[in-house]
């Protein structure tokens, strides 16, 4: 058998005493061991959160941007129709006939 003394106590610790203490360091290992995979995972879930939240709310401002820049493109577009309207009514009111009868044919044939 092996003797050795333990903890400078003077006691000789036996090879029973020494495999109790291997498995209680195995068991603390173990639950270590989990316990850092349980904090890994909570920190991942966490991580991956936030990144969600980042995302969307850089997808909702471009999202934004770009409405407000559709908006403002239509309000031209408007501004420059009403003006060629003013302009020119005579031409304005050929387009707006001919356009509908394009789509009065259009229809019909359906």
């Amino acid at each position: 058998m092996a003797r050795t003394s333990a903890n400078g106590s003077g006691k000789d610790a036996t090879v029973a005493d020494l495999s109790a203490q291997i498995e209680t360091l195995r068991k603390d290992l173990s639950a270590l061991t989990g316990t850092i995979n349980d904090l890994g995972k909570a920190k991942s879930a966490e991580l991956t959160e936030a990144a969600t939240d980042r995302v969307e709310a850089a997808a909702r401002e471009k999202g934004a941007q770009t409405a407000q820049a559709v908006t403002d493109r239509a309000k031209e577009v408007h501004e420059q129709a009403n003006d060629f309207v003013k302009s020119q009514p005579a031409t304005a009111l050929g387009i707006a006939a001919g356009l509908g009868f394009l789509v009065g044919m259009l229809n019909a044939r359906r």
